[in-house]
């Protein structure tokens, strides 16, 4: 028998996975490397005080030169990622 918590802990994490797919599709140019550099910014430990210490985070599975070049020539489709957080529904 499935709780209400865990009901809601599901519908969160779908919620979640449905939103990463989005935001990944809205990385146009050189997705990889900025869908990694945006999981390593999110799971620091602490403030990030540098560019390159993004790239120690095991998130980010590239070198320093595959960050570098990801945010020189990445793009974001910037109306796609407009929808898709404003169709985000929130879990209180």
């Amino acid at each position: 028998m499935e709780s209400l918590h865990d009901q809601a802990c599901a519908s969160a994490l779908g919620e979640l996975s449905r939103f990463r797919r989005e935001f990944y599709t809205s990385l146009t140019t050189r997705a990889d490397a900025l869908f990694e550099l945006t999981d390593a910014v999110l799971c620091a430990d602490g403030p990030v005080r540098s560019l390159v210490d993004l790239t120690l985070v095991a998130e980010h599975r590239r070198g320093h030169g595959a960050m570098y070049h990801a945010l020189c020539e990445g793009r974001v489709e910037p109306q796609r990622l407009r929808r898709s957080l404003a169709s985000l529904r929130f879990h209180w």
